[in-house]
């Protein structure tokens, strides 16, 4: 397993280089530039050409493309991020800032949708033909089928703004400083962001279970006089887990980036707020360090993947 883990590790490098290579291709090839989202258009329009000349070299705008990927990631390699063109911020600060709301966000999503898809996933299974069953597999679709920025502005509509339970937006107020100060202002939002993954974790939960209970060592734990609560926890449930452990796995990078839209709808200061702002103002640092780190989380999210599911199911070996 270890040469696995080493070798998967060494084959991250290339790949994070060839797609944010893609990445830092495909904005070079949009419209405009730092400059031309710091300036308004009347200003623009009248301002001198070798001013803005001077003003795209001061930026390093005027180098050819490969000259400034590659600027970008020797710094990257020696552990500096760089600044925000836009902004002339240190692009670490803005991470620091921005991206523990992100995680925070993130995970109190995946938590509350791996617990609550996965136990009605087994209910559901356990269930199966029954109203409950059908009940849970409409609940489902629609989970998967509606866009999550609808059940957004429906939350804020009804607990935010009708009933008043909780705040339509930000992260804390001012002077909040704990995790159970800025709690109320978590829960819309995370509840939001978790019930596509829920619907997807449920299904997966129903379909592996039934797929568990009709093995032959489920027969033989029955016939065995086990209580039938642990032939289905013990038995059926943990190897009916590892398909779910893979779906959680690759949602946590889709979570961080599905993020955005969340972040959006309800002003949560995260990290998709701040690519939203980068790609507008053309902010190349900021635009590929944002991709660089969706790209690893990618990577390193299919490798702990693959791990746990040769520590879950024994029965999955990892090649030499």
């Amino acid at each position: 397993m270890l040469t696995y883990i080493i070798r998967r590790v060494l084959i991250l490098i290339p790949m994070a280089l060839v797609i944010c290579f893609l990445v830092y291709l495909g904005l070079e090839m949009t419209p405009g530039d730092a400059v031309s989202f710091m300036i308004s258009p009347d200003a623009l329009s009248s301002m001198d050409p070798a001013q803005l000349a001077e003003m795209r070299e001061a930026l390093g705008l005027g180098q050819p493309f490969i000259v400034r990927f590659w600027i970008w990631l020797s710094s990257l390699l020696q552990g500096n991020f760089g600044y925000s063109t836009s902004g002339g911020v240190p692009i670490g600060r803005i991470l620091s800032d921005r991206l523990p709301a992100t995680l925070e966000l993130s995970v109190a999503a995946l938590v509350l949708s791996t617990i609550l898809g996965s136990l009605l996933g087994v209910i559901s299974a356990l269930k199966r033909g029954s109203k409950t069953d059908s009940a849970l597999t409409v609940v489902g679709m629609l989970g998967v089928s509606v866009p999550e920025f609808f059940f957004g502005l429906v939350a804020i509509l009804i607990f935010g703004l009708n009933l008043g339970w909780l705040p339509v937006g930000g992260r804390m107020m001012p002077g909040y400083v704990t995790f159970w100060d800025r709690l109320p202002h978590l829960i819309m939002p995370a509840s939001v962001l978790s019930i596509m993954l829920t619907a997807g974790v449920m299904r997966y939960a129903r379909s592996s279970m039934l797929d568990a209970l009709s093995k032959d060592f489920i027969k033989t734990a029955r016939s065995k006089g086990i209580p039938e609560w642990r032939v289905n926890l013990l038995h059926g449930f943990r190897v009916a887990l590892t398909p779910v452990v893979v779906l959680i796995g690759f949602r946590l990078p889709v979570l961080l980036g599905g993020s955005v839209i969340i972040e959006q709808v309800f002003q949560w200061p995260g990290i998709g707020n701040e690519f939203i702002s980068a790609v507008r103002g053309q902010d190349y640092p900021v635009v590929m360090t944002i991709a660089l780190l969706s790209v690893m989380t990618v990577l390193v999210a299919s490798l702990i993947v693959d791990v746990l599911t040769a520590v879950i199911d024994p029965r999955v070996r990892l090649g030499d």
